[in-house]
């Protein structure tokens, strides 16, 4: 390393060749809009590689020679940098670690870049760094530099030579803001397990960059936590915070290049229909529900959110709901999709909170803060796909935390002085059990799933997955189901498969692949309607599909509402996005169609009607429901009271459908049982 002066000359040399325009406007800005100069490593490398290995090898004693030079630059304007900094970023690919790697003894002390998504943030407190202290007796005033983590007070005074009293005077002092973050492993790479974090300490004009569920590069030093009193001889690191990279894009881990080929030929229909090969590679193992295959891989493309001039927003990711009775494989389909998406996160409604799901200020664990904002499983899958399994076991705090999340994409925080807004542009795929655990066969779907009509209705396809025996069938599955288990047997032990065995347990595109064909879409097709015929299509089947309802009758239930409308859109982007393709044809909407309406017979259909009902997945219940519950209603007010065997004989309503009716209102607290008899309440 060279001598100090030596040193520091030449680094002035390097601002000088590599960053006057930039020191130039930081003296412009300088301090209130700018207070940092940002510099990247490979400059510094191609000026003079010794001291660029010096930089990562002793940071912090390069940090001062770097900030002293910035000091000593000949300004153009009449200004001192003498609380400037200089950030140094973009280090060598062999220096970047994530989380799960960084806390090695021989990366300690040295400059690091940190790749990985923010899982907390505190909030901002001020921190000392020097200490004015007065002393009471005399009023002496005594300046004490703060290093450490503990306050340090003047040894004596230096005025009247005591040992104190002392009081800290704050206007006298020095300060600086600071804050702490949590860096996490993306979920993609935890492969379902806990994710690796670090603690990051930032300070200065650091703070607030970013907020908790941005993807970051941050480059830092690595240190050892201050020794506690008892301190044994293991220690916990932290990062020094030096500067910080927001992430902007999705997918950079995804090598699209190496597969642009294959991408491009499967997009084509080279290797056949691409949808069939979707169809054959989402969950090989699972036989049959290829409806539900297809909007699964769909759902991996999804819509692109579309931006209007005055700012407003409609969403492109979409959401999809796999209800069903337990063992038909719903699980199965979130496991793959975790595994498979760029970008994904996995969840259990079972007793998750609203701070899990979405995101909130939280009491902290960072040591000398009190709360921090904590992302949630929504907010971690920013830009992919979060798969959330039993959502109907889900809190009731976490299900309302989760409605406007799902509709706005965002998530604002207002708790404990935090106020933030998370982006939460998250597709979501979640799997639910019916209310009493399996589908009874009358009442209509939507109502036996133990959720409200308002985060129902935020879902863009409802399918239902039901253990209904059927011997044909039931032979089929139990076949594949052997035969595929045969076949993985086979290819454990490093057997060679057949053609037919390897149809049972290889997808028709490899996973790396299918990776790389969604980030590739997603990336570069933006596909919209411009065909006046695909638009024409679209509001041919919405028109007549409500007009057919008005038809048969006036008082007809609404069979669809216009939030189906932009489902289908949404879909029809989608698979537009499967050809690469930058319009949407008639086939992407004929395709969506399909898919939207073989939704609505499942759910939003009313068996005693015979008729689509967009009240069961609005409001929780089908018109006939709430007509036949409002005659009960009427007939106990008529009566003052009645038993079941007095509303049966007045009413013409089955046995079956008629206790249904009573047990609901019941808990819905609207009649009550006394002596035999039902009351209004």
């Amino acid at each position: 390393m060279p001598e100090n002066h030596e040193l520091t000359e030449e680094l002035i040399q390097f601002f000088r060749d590599y960053y006057s325009e930039e020191i130039a406007q930081l003296a412009q800005r300088y301090p209130r809009e700018q207070k940092s100069l940002h510099v990247d490593y490979d400059n510094l490398y191609r000026f003079k590689p010794d001291i660029a290995d010096d930089v990562r090898n002793h940071p912090k004693e390069l940090q001062e020679h770097l900030e002293e030079a910035l000091r000593l630059y000949d300004l153009p304007v009449a200004v001192e940098l003498d609380d400037g900094h200089v950030r140094i970023y973009n280090l060598p690919e062999m220096h970047a670690f994530d989380p799960s790697s960084v806390s090695r003894h021989e990366n300690i002390g040295q400059l690091l870049d940190i790749r990985g998504q923010v899982q907390k943030v505190s909030d901002v407190k001020p921190r000392l760094t020097e200490a004015g202290w007065e002393c009471q007796r005399c009023g002496s005033r005594t300046t004490i530099p703060q290093l450490g983590e503990s306050l340090e007070e003047p040894h004596e005074c230096q005025g009247c030579e005591r040992q104190g009293p002392f009081s800290l005077n704050a206007s006298a002092s020095s300060w600086i803001d600071h804050q702490y973050a949590r860096i996490q492993q993306p979920p993609e790479k935890t492969n379902g397990g806990d994710a690796q974090s670090v603690d990051a300490h930032l300070k200065d004009d650091l703070i607030e960059g970013f907020d908790a569920g941005d993807r970051v590069v941050l480059t830092g030093i690595l240190d050892i936590e201050e020794p506690e009193a008892d301190q044994g001889l293991d220690f916990d690191t932290n990062l020094d915070a030096r500067s910080v990279v927001k992430e902007e894009s999705d997918y950079d881990d995804v090598d699209v290049e190496e597969h642009l080929d294959e991408i491009e030929a499967i997009a084509n229909g080279e290797r056949g229909d691409p949808y069939q090969l979707l169809i054959d590679s989402i969950n090989p193992k699972h036989r049959g529900d290829e409806h539900i295959k297809l909007a699964v891989a769909l759902q991996l493309f999804s819509g692109w959110a579309h931006e209007y001039p005055d700012g407003t927003r409609d969403r492109g990711d979409w959401h999809m709901l796999l209800l069903g009775d337990p063992g038909c494989g719903k699980s199965t389909f979130l496991r793959y999709v975790d595994q498979i998406a760029p970008r994904s996160t996995y969840a259990s409604g079972k007793g998750a909170t609203a701070a899990g799901m979405t995101a909130a200020a939280v009491s902290d664990d960072f040591g000398d803060t009190e709360w921090g904002l904590e992302a949630g499983a929504l907010v971690l899958a920013d830009g992919g796909i979060a798969c959330v399994d039993e959502i109907d076991k889900m809190q009731s705090e976490a299900v309302s935390s989760m409605h406007d999340a799902l509709e706005s994409q965002q998530v604002h925080v207002n708790k404990a002085g935090i106020n933030a807004t998370l982006n939460a542009r998250t597709s979501l795929l979640a799997a639910g059990n019916p209310k009493d655990g399996r589908f009874e066969r009358y009442p209509p779907k939507g109502e036996q799933i133990d959720m409200g009509p308002t985060l129902l209705s935020r879902f863009d396809l409802m399918f239902m997955l039901s253990d209904e025996p059927d011997p044909e069938d039931d032979a089929d599955v139990v076949k594949h189901m052997v035969q595929s288990r045969q076949a993985a047997g086979r290819h454990t032990r490093g057997e060679e498969l057949s053609d037919e065995e390897q149809q049972r347990v290889e997808p028709a595109i490899d996973r790396s692949v299918m990776r790389a064909y969604v980030a590739h879409a997603k990336q570069t097709c933006r596909p919209i309607i411009e065909d006046d015929e695909v638009a024409e299509r679209l509001n041919q089947f919405f028109v007549e599909f409500r007009a057919g309802a008005g038809e048969q009758d006036d008082d007809s239930p609404v069979p669809v509402t216009f939030r189906k409308i932009e489902a289908i859109q949404r879909l029809a982007e989608s698979s537009a996005r499967v050809r690469l393709a930058d319009t949407v044809e008639v086939e992407d909407i004929e395709r969506a169609i399909k898919l939207v309406t073989k939704s609505m017979k499942q759910v939003g259909y009313d068996p005693e009607t015979k008729e689509f009902d967009a009240d069961i997945i609005e409001t929780g219940q089908s018109k006939s429901q709430r007509e036949r519950r409002e005659t009960v209603l009427a007939l106990l007010e008529e009566l003052d009271g009645a038993s079941m065997a007095e509303i049966s004989d007045r009413v013409e309503f089955d046995d079956e459908v008629l206790n249904y009716d009573i047990e609901r209102l019941k808990e819905e607290g609207r009649i009550y049982l006394m002596n035999g008899k039902f009351s209004r309440t």
